[in-house]
């Protein structure tokens, strides 16, 4: 048989063709296709895929049942009630070499990469950085790696993966604030004119949300709320804080497909600016892909916001 698997896990094939020697596949949620010519022995494919406008080279290897390598069983979560800290967690400065930013979960260690002090309190907080006040020039400069274990056993939630960082921020950071309302510049989203043109979500409420980039501007929103939205909006993309104001309460699928202006994505470092495309088939800016795609409108404007006034922190020690 032949195996396809990305990170342990099964990959879903949409689509799947042979014709000859050639063999075809379509990976849609991971805007991914392959194409490939099998060996004469049947022993192995040899191909090229392409997955967001790149192409790689991509081979198989047939194997045998008897030495194929097991799937490991997922892990398993942590009980929903749990309000984790951590039971051991190191701070250490990134590599500078290193431009990669990372917030995850690997086997039972929560682990963070490339983390300034911003991107921790925009996560753990669910704010944006404009929303931090009288923090410290180095909150944005210095980056750390934290790796720390739970002292509770399973893979945390979203909301618990950002207790732990409110955790790390308090012991390590020593961390205090207190919550304020200031006037800021912001986006604010509501329904567009015609209504919400949006699929509630079939997963349970407590399930799995994702809100998932397979490019810059190709998004994928799963089982989330529109504040969950604008959170991850704020989080990602943004410059400014997003506020809803739609007054839709459900969870929601959905895809959103947007060609980004150059004030978008900043926090992920410099881009080179942005090219007016040709393509005539290109996504349009945000603004409209919102009210064409899913009826929702964006306006910046300002608003009354809360803010995370910083009282008291300070640099981690050496482990």
């Amino acid at each position: 048989m032949y195996s396809i698997d990305q990170g342990g896990q099964p990959i879903a094939v949409t689509s799947i063709g042979v014709q000859g020697s050639t063999v075809n596949f379509t990976i849609k949620p991971l805007d991914l296709t392959y194409t490939g010519t099998l060996n004469p022995d049947g022993a192995t494919i040899a191909g090229n895929a392409t997955q967001n406008g790149q192409t790689h080279p991509l081979n198989f290897d047939h194997v045998t049942a008897e030495n194929t390598w097991a799937i490991p069983e997922p892990p398993k979560p942590m009980a929903p009630d749990a309000k984790p800290k951590f039971d051991v967690v190191t701070v250490k400065p990134s590599d500078p070499n290193k431009q990669a930013k990372l917030f995850s979960f690997r086997g039972s260690h929560a682990i963070t990469i490339g983390t300034n002090v911003n991107d921790l309190i925009t996560f753990a907080y669910g704010l944006h950085a404009k929303q931090i006040v009288d923090g410290p020039a180095w909150f944005s400069t210095d980056k750390f790696d934290i790796d720390g274990v739970p002292d509770v056993p399973g893979r945390p939630s979203q909301a618990q993966l950002k207790m732990l960082m409110q955790d790390v921020l308090t012991q390590r950071f020593g961390l205090k604030f207190h919550h304020d309302q200031r006037e800021l510049p912001v986006y604010v989203l509501t329904v567009a004119k015609g209504g919400p043109k949006l699929t509630e979500s079939a997963s349970e409420p407590d399930g799995p949300r994702g809100f998932l980039y397979r490019g810059l501007g190709d998004l994928r929103v799963t089982n989330s709320t529109m504040a969950q939205f604008c959170d991850g909006m704020q989080g990602s993309a943004m410059d400014r804080p997003v506020v809803d104001h739609t007054g839709l309460t459900g969870r929601y699928d959905f895809p959103l497909k947007w060609t980004p202006d150059d004030s978008q994505f900043i926090q992920f470092g410099p881009r080179p600016p942005q090219k007016e495309s040709d393509d005539p088939n290109a996504p349009p800016s945000l603004y409209t892909a919102l009210q064409e795609q899913l009826g929702l409108k964006l306006e910046a404007t300002k608003a009354s916001a809360e803010v995370l006034v910083i009282d008291h922190v300070e640099k981690p020690s050496a482990n």
